[in-house]
């Protein structure tokens, strides 16, 4: 991979054959965890400028309508996370000269606070091409990473590492952006209410229009007329989302079941189901451009005409082989084909079948193997082991899905960003429906693996030793659900949800899974964190294996102003919603912790959580327990749905009342600074 240095540029022909689609990585780790940032793209014509604001793409306008641009969004990392754009170069209109890689921080953080900042740019194979490590971005909240470039007709690359102290509205202005300071966009746009059906919504139905509300720290810090509100790009597309709610059924019996696009009652065997949930995803996939480029542009797809097939035959020695789906994608005479591999109900990956369709693939030009199961790759973890013969010249990518990363897909369009039209949006609903069906096979990740049982065996009669093989594999389970669960909570509330990954940089995947699983032979203890976007503090799951105690807690800074009494009031004030069995303990300098309580102790008596000693109080940390599942799988005594409901609970009965609480004092605040 070629390393680049700040100014320095290359001509991606250079770096490979296969560079007309690629994907720019930006990543950044930080001490906390907690260190974010949005990325951003703008599309510029020869005076610099661009065309019009839909040239310019962030998370309010993540996709390009001629596929050339795709913000993809945050995947998790060893040192933390990377946020991925995916470009189809040959797709990018004639009159665009550059195309600008940016990425802004908001709530006065900025890019100096973070570490190991990095562009990585990889080819539509997988394979890397150059990266350019950035050692220090300086106080500045917005920065630009790199551009691509024509030149004589080809594409080129530059490392750039400019660094702006007005932020993403500084940037984009500079770029010819038309920023909206209107007051009314405080908060979501909607259209009139419109009365809605139970069941499937017609194509027909007019639905309501949407478009997502802006941060409501990005402003202005140059001082505008409008300085102190918040401001946004204007984006004029409006995308068409089902409504949420839905009114009384006409049915003259509750029992009455609603016709469905995709019916799941007459699944009976496994075969079955993989055959229907293969023709299902693939033919949505066909019919909703925006889902389909959505699912294909990170294995380097372009953005074009997608015809799917299923139960083809392809020769292979004595015997044809029949992957369970085609994927055809062409766009301007360019043709990009995978094959597809499909398991539902837990069903594992077989290796030798995902070889010898890697075979056909290399024999044939397919670009890529996907393969979907209910699994969650991880890095450094392959599902599949298979051989890549370096001989061949034509080089196949093999990529992985889970059903899991499909439905979130699949609810961040239709619940929350929206697509083209009525008729899309009600056949994303009823493919999620079908996904979420107990009896589609398409559950996501459903089974802890035969080592959990021994494992807490293992644990409960202290015969767990260091370097078992068994540990490692449940952490790499745990690792699993932990991704599941932040594909889940993010798809139901339209957010970035991302594991947080402590680790020294550099570290290698499975030497990190290995110090996890020898804590676990220790402690007897899987532990992990999630950072939600627009959430104060880290959400952290702990999972007891010696007591079967599932622990959620957050731990939230104590206000620096006012006294002891006066903070630990504020709190119970803010929980006055909570559950009365939610644990608070007080974080005090030094030391760390302080005294405890439940919130239905301290509602009468706030003083006691106060430290005896008069130590400062530096923030507090809210818990909620909950006994844990038994089982390996998902049944009602499994671990993995005990651990869901931990998680949701803990969201919607603690941290929704904490952000309902903070959102109302910031908008009070506003208003008595424009008084």
């Amino acid at each position: 991979m070629h390393t680049m240095v700040k100014g320095a540029n290359i001509g991606l022909s250079a770096l490979s054959a296969d560079a007309g689609s690629v994907t720019v990585g930006l990543s950044w780790s930080s001490s906390t965890g907690e260190g974010d940032a949005d990325v951003s793209v703008l599309l510029l014509n020869g005076t610099g400028k661009v065309r019009s604001d839909a040239d310019f793409y962030f998370y309010n306008n993540p996709v390009a309508d001629d596929g050339s641009v795709q913000l993809l969004g945050k995947t998790p990392t060893p040192d933390g996370s990377e946020d991925r754009i995916g470009f189809d170069l040959e797709a990018v209109p004639p009159d665009i000269e550059r195309i600008v890689i940016a990425a802004s921080r908001y709530d006065g953080a900025h890019f100096g606070e973070l570490d190991d900042l990095c562009l990585s740019l990889v080819d539509g194979t997988g394979e890397g091409l150059a990266r350019f490590p950035v050692d220090d971005a300086g106080v500045v909240s917005a920065f630009i990473f790199g551009e691509f470039y024509r030149r004589a007709g080809a594409w080129k690359f530059r490392a750039v590492g400019q660094g702006y102290h007005s932020g993403l509205v500084g940037l984009a202005t500079d770029f010819g952006v038309d920023i909206d300071d209107d007051a009314e966009q405080d908060g979501p746009e909607t259209g009139p209410e419109q009365e809605v059906v139970s069941g499937p919504v017609p194509p027909v139905v007019t639905e309501p229009v949407r478009v997502p509300p802006p941060r409501a720290a990005e402003t202005t810090a140059a001082g505008s007329a409008g300085a102190g509100k918040p401001a946004r790009p204007r984006t004029a597309k409006k995308k068409v989302t089902l409504p949420k709610a839905v009114k009384k059924s006409l049915a003259e019996n509750e029992s009455w079941n609603t016709a469905r696009l995709f019916p799941v009652t007459a699944l009976k065997s496994d075969r079955e189901r993989e055959t229907r949930a293969t023709s299902v995803l693939l033919s949505v996939m066909a019919q909703v451009p925006e889902f389909g480029r959505r699912l294909t542009a990170g294995f380097g797809a372009p953005a074009g005409r997608m015809e799917t097939f299923t139960e083809v035959s392809l020769p292979h020695g004595d015997s044809p082989r029949r992957p369970d789906g085609v994927i055809r994608v062409e766009r301007a005479g360019k043709l990009w084909t995978a094959l597809v591999e499909t398991k539902t109900n837990g069903n594992p990956l077989k290796s030798e079948q995902v070889q010898a369709y890697a075979d056909i693939a290399a024999r044939r030009g397919y670009e890529a193997v996907i393969t979907l199961s209910n699994d969650v790759a991880l890095e450094g973890s392959p599902l599949v082991d298979i051989k890549i013969d370096g001989r061949r010249r034509h080089k196949v990518a093999l990529w992985h899905l889970s059903w899991a990363e499909v439905a979130h897909q699949a609810q961040m369009l239709i619940r929350h960003e929206g697509v083209g039209n009525a008729a899309h949006a009600w056949l994303l609903h009823e493919l999620l429906h079908y996904l979420q069906h107990d009896n589609s096979g398409c559950h996501g990740f459903q089974n802890m693996g035969s080592a959990w049982v021994p494992v807490r065996n293992g644990i409960d009669s202290e015969t767990l030793c260091q370097g078992d093989a068994r540990a490692t594999e449940v952490t790499e389970s745990w690792e699993r659900l932990i991704r599941q669960v932040c594909l889940r909570l993010g798809g139901e509330l339209g957010r970035k949800v991302l594991p947080v990954q402590r680790a020294t940089r550099g570290t290698d995947p499975r030497t990190r899974r290995a110090e996890m699983a020898d804590r676990l032979c220790l402690e007897g203890r899987l532990h992990a964190e999630l950072r939600m976007e627009d959430t104060q503090g880290i959400l952290a799951i702990t999972a007891d294996l010696r007591t079967g105690k599932l622990r959620t807690s957050i731990e939230l800074p104590a206000v620096e102003q006012g006294y002891p009494l006066s903070k630990a009031k504020r709190l119970i004030r803010q929980l006055a919603a909570a559950p009365a069995d939610l644990h608070i303990e007080t974080l005090v300098a030094g030391s760390g912790a302080g005294p405890r309580g439940t919130l239905e102790r301290l509602r009468p008596e706030p003083a006691d959580i106060l430290p005896k000693d008069g130590a400062e109080i530096v923030g507090f940390r809210l818990s909620l327990f909950k006994g844990m599942g038994t089982g390996r799988g998902s049944a009602e005594t499994g671990f993995i749905r005990s651990v869901d409901e931990a998680v949701d609970r803990f969201h919607a009965q603690v941290i929704t009342h904490l952000e309902r609480r903070n959102a109302r004092r910031t908008r009070a605040e506003e208003v008595a600074a424009d008084l």
